[in-house]
């Protein structure tokens, strides 16, 4: 059974910083793309970044500068490394599998990324 469960998320201050991870089973991480998403209450979800089978990544400009996708093959894990947290990166968190790393693909979200974790709650506030 394909499973992604993340965590890490929290209430943090602007400016503050959280690492997300993304725990897959059922699966091997190696061959496939990991796409970070966050959805706000009342807004779409948006595709945040994803990280490739070889480690090829892409963000959304919004955050780009501030986040760093990574994967750790050997624990079948991605992560999420967010700095410079802003009031506006608050969000439920997911992560989701996919078979390339691209914009187009976070653009179509659940028509790219088949399976999908939980979601992670981030809270940015003062």
């Amino acid at each position: 059974q394909v499973q992604l469960v993340e965590s890490g998320g929290g209430l943090v201050h602007p400016g503050g910083s959280l690492r997300l991870s993304c725990s897959a089973s059922g699966f091997t991480l190696d061959p496939y793309t990991i796409g970070w998403f966050r959805q706000a209450p009342g807004k779409e979800r948006e595709g945040v970044a994803c990280i490739g089978k070889s480690d090829d990544t892409y963000y959304l400009a919004s955050v780009k500068g501030r986040f760093t996708i990574s994967r750790d093959n050997a624990k079948n894990a991605a992560y999420l490394q967010m700095d410079s947290l802003e009031p506006e990166d608050t969000a439920v968190y997911y992560c989701a599998r996919s078979t390339y790393c691209s914009g187009y693909g976070l653009s179509r979200g659940k028509g790219d990324y088949h399976y999908w974790g939980q979601g992670t709650q981030v809270t940015v506030a003062s």
